[in-house]
């Protein structure tokens, strides 16, 4: 059961790193609003037929209504929103730096909250894990490639990747007590997925103008937007949702956190961009801090 939570958070890590390079253009072109529009509807439709066929809707604890309130408007629309602005204006590289903070930031709330205390070995493996990703990400790219471009001004790029951090953290935590309650992790999402969906569209409606679809949308640029948005909603929110219920909640969100080593070498092979020496040292510091989390 253990390498099974362990697995899932990782692969958790190894489908955002996919999704937010694949992201990265269709994001720019539609805008963050836009953008996430468009994913949510689409994968909440994909999401809930799947429930529907696997028979996942009696799993769900309803009790916890309000627990998916606070999932659906703090954690997947205002994170989701902060995190497409900043992988617009910062890139995908910076993006995962600042998204990598989640880790800590869930681990002092699972402490508050659930008073969950995280083993010696565990803090050591998830400390080399963090200063690993630090290395990796900060080290990981050059200017001059077309993903590190910056649009604004880097304390802009760094409040939007912090609040999204924040936001989508807590939107994983406050799913906990709903998921040792037996709730279904694919039916956890797709509750998430539909009850933001929702809310987005509402907001759509004004001022409409601002909101109005995209006119050069292409059925390319659709398929563009919706493939990240299912491997980062459908499948990699499903496997740490899936982790977070049964194992430490700081550790788990460490695991998935290391989304960010995983995109230098996509980002290696999309942009032809060699990661810095460092950025190899530091991915090595990660694999040897999950190491020590999963041995000891």
């Amino acid at each position: 059961m253990i390498l099974l939570t362990i697995l899932a958070a990782l692969g958790a890590s190894a489908g955002w790193a996919t999704g937010v390079v694949l992201a990265h253009g269709p994001a720019r072109q539609l805008g963050a609003f836009e953008f996430t529009r468009i994913q949510l509807i689409a994968c909440s439709a994909i999401l809930a037929a799947l429930c529907s066929g696997l028979g996942y809707w009696s799993t769900v604890a309803w009790a916890y209504c309000p627990a998916f309130g606070m999932s659906i408007c703090i954690g997947i629309v205002l994170g989701n929103l902060a995190m497409i602005e900043c992988l617009r204006r910062g890139g995908p590289r910076r993006t995962e730096l600042l998204l990598s903070l989640k880790a800590p930031l869930v681990a002092g709330m699972a402490l508050i909250w659930l008073g969950e205390t995280p083993s010696a070995a565990d803090l050591f493996g998830a400390g080399v894990t963090l200063c690993g990703v630090g290395l990796a990400v900060g080290f990981g790219g050059k200017e001059r490639a077309a993903t590190e471009a910056i649009d604004g001004t880097l304390w802009t790029i760094v409040f939007l990747g912090f609040a999204a951090t924040a936001c989508q953290g807590f939107g994983f935590l406050v799913m906990k007590p709903a998921m040792l309650a037996g709730t279904e992790p694919l039916a956890a999402s797709a509750i998430r997925l539909l009850g933001a969906a929702f809310v987005i569209s509402i907001v759509a409606l004004w001022p409409r103008r601002r909101h109005a679809a995209h006119p050069d949308m292409t059925p390319a640029l659709l398929g563009r937007t919706i493939l990240p948005g299912f491997i980062g909603y459908g499948v990699s929110s499903t496997l740490l949702l899936y982790a977070f219920a049964n194992f430490d909640a700081g550790v788990a969100a460490v695991l998935g956190s290391l989304s960010p080593v995983l995109v230098l070498p996509i980002l290696w092979l999309k942009d032809g961009t060699r990661p810095h020496q460092t950025a190899i040292i530091g991915a090595a510091l990660a694999v040897a801090g999950t190491a020590i989390i999963v041995l000891f």
